[in-house]
């Protein structure tokens, strides 16, 4: 099975931990990151995605971080 995650940060050395940290447990880059302005916050957010082969089966139910 493919997993895939969409990580989303506020752009701070947050979004590159997080990223880096899925990069360690085996996640690889899926396409180029994003950076866009949120109005609500006044602040520019970062996204990237992420996918990963695993075993198993697909389930709505699945915690996709502890993969």
């Amino acid at each position: 099975m493919k997993a895939y995650r969409l990580l989303t940060e506020e752009d701070t050395s947050a979004f590159c931990h997080k990223v880096t940290e899925a990069l360690s447990k085996g996640w690889e880059l899926y396409g180029n990151p994003s950076y866009a302005y949120d109005a609500a916050t006044g602040k520019m957010r970062c996204a990237q995605a992420v996918v990963k082969e695993t075993e198993g089966t697909y389930s709505p139910d699945m915690k996709l971080g502890a993969l």
